[in-house]
């Protein structure tokens, strides 16, 4: 039997479960999720082999418009990782929220226009639809908004015909070797993970507190036989963000450090001790050679 491997991108505007879905795939936590929209900013490759098939699954920052409030260098980082992803894969899958169709999402269809891969729509969370009723004419009409490969309504969350989603991209994979070995599940570093472990900590705790301008840098990663030492330092942009972070008595930092090391202990099976700073950098989140000293770099 001949090998299958082909690249499959996951776009989407922000929050409709993107990064829920690959984690969904793989089995495993990859992408870093939370209810707030733009949790993603890099692409994120999951990797899932299945005797001869070899899906490499790409998560992606969700697409945005530009806004006066969404016209930083970050944001137009995101938009280009999520347009780059689209380069040469042999599928994507187009998710979008439940019967709801919104200006960002037909601003991802456009994006779509000039894209010759086969395109799935998954349409996520139906198991949060009020009425069930609604589904079957509303994919009939957003059906009727591009050829799409398929229409396939998933629950991301719950695992709800994810199956059946990966049956049909399954189909659009090329013979190929396999690009990578049979146990390996992402293309992302541990020091890279473990950042984005710190962010996610973050960004679930504090909601609405603490806009976007926040970011995560390892300082030191070093692995001993039974304890990984890390140091990770959050960047904010306003001496009070750094004071919401921290918390009274230190007690709001002492909490995300508790919890991202806990998650640090699972991936990595061994005891990790984090230690956590927080500098304010001005201005960080609309600099380029900023961005790109700390890893937001497209090349």
């Amino acid at each position: 039997m001949s090998q299958t491997c082909g690249f499959v991108a996951i776009v989407g505007r922000p929050n409709v479960g993107k990064s829920t879905l690959m984690n969904r795939i793989l089995g495993q936590k990859i992408s870093i999720t939370s209810r707030r929209p733009q949790t993603t900013r890099h692409q994120v490759m999951g990797i899932k082999t299945l005797e001869e098939k070899q899906f490499i699954y790409v998560d992606t920052p969700g697409m945005h418009i530009m806004s006066k409030d969404r016209n930083k260098a970050i944001n137009r980082f995101m938009n280009q990782a999520a347009t780059q992803a689209l380069r040469d894969v042999d599928c994507v899958v187009f998710i979008i929220d439940r019967t709801r169709w919104t200006e960002e999402d037909q601003a991802v269809l456009k994006r779509l226009e000039h894209v010759k891969a086969p395109v799935i729509l998954a349409v996520n969370k139906v198991d949060r639809l009020g009425e069930k009723g609604d589904l079957l004419p509303w994919l009939a009409e957003v059906g009727a908004r591009r050829d799409f490969a398929a229409i396939v309504p998933i629950s991301a969350k719950h695992g709800t015909q994810v199956d059946t989603l990966e049956e049909e991209v399954a189909t659009h994979l090329p013979e190929s070797v396999h690009f990578f070995p049979e146990d390996q599940v992402t293309d992302k570093s541990l020091r890279f993970m473990a950042a984005e472990m710190v962010r996610e900590k973050v960004m679930r705790q504090l909601g609405d507190e603490l806009p976007y301008q926040m970011t995560v840098e390892i300082e030191e990663f070093r692995e001993t036989e039974r304890i990984t030492h890390i140091s990770a330092l959050i960047l904010v942009e306003r001496q009070g963000q750094k004071v919401i972070l921290i918390g009274e008595n230190g007690d709001r930092i002492k909490s995300i450090g508790r919890e991202a090391r806990l998650d640090m202990e699972r991936v990595l099976g061994t005891k990790v001790m984090l230690n956590l700073w927080v500098k304010v950098k001005r201005g960080w989140s609309d600099d380029e050679r900023a961005l790109k000293s700390l890893g937001y770099n497209l090349d």
